[in-house]
């Protein structure tokens, strides 16, 4: 019978799931049962679970960090961000690479097109 959730909660535990993870995805996802793409989507899931619960990220520090935090998020590149932000590439280079101060429509996009709390910007700014 299938269980709805899985929940590592130890070590050893995580680290047997992933050895577990790794053997299924090596076995390539057409050669997978539909009972083992199941198991090896709940394991994922509580995996990450696991991960985000006893590794997480640290919290960014800088707009620089929380646009970098956001775009790895997201899975861009620097190139696709400058698009959505509506900037030109160097110019996005520049503030994260803190060569140059984060303008208000640097800001006001970051918080509209990135959801980026304005508290954050502010207190950052």
């Amino acid at each position: 019978m299938k269980e709805d959730k899985i929940t590592y909660t130890s070590e050893v535990e995580y680290t047997e799931a992933m050895k577990e993870i790794f053997s299924l995805m090596n076995k390539g996802e057409g050669n997978l049962s539909k009972n083992e793409e199941w198991k090896l989507r709940k394991m994922a899931v509580a995996a990450e679970e696991f991960e985000d619960n006893h590794y997480p990220l640290p919290k960014p520090k800088t707009i620089p960090e929380m646009v970098e935090l956001r775009r790895f998020q997201l899975k861009l590149t620097q190139a696709a961000l400058a698009d959505m932000l509506g900037l030109g590439k160097p110019k996005l280079s520049q503030i994260l690479n803190g060569k140059r101060e984060p303008d208000v429509s640097f800001l006001k996009a970051v918080y509209q097109k990135l959801g980026v709390d304005p508290g954050f910007l502010l207190d950052n700014a």
